[in-house]
């Protein structure tokens, strides 16, 4: 079975699992994690205070 030579030129898709989309969940999803950690820093209370839960 043969190869083909030349890789098509595809367009990124703009909707679903792309790249452009991981990296942007990823990257709120590290803002949220160091602004709860810098919250219980400066509070001396944790997330689960703040909503009332403990």
């Amino acid at each position: 079975m043969t190869q083909p030579s030349v890789t098509p030129n595809t367009k990124e898709p703009t909707f679903g699992f792309n790249r452009y989309a991981e990296r942007l969940n990823g990257r709120a999803a590290m803002v949220g994690f160091v602004s709860l950690l810098l919250l219980e820093v400066l509070t001396g209370k944790g997330v689960l205070s703040w909503l009332g839960l403990i």
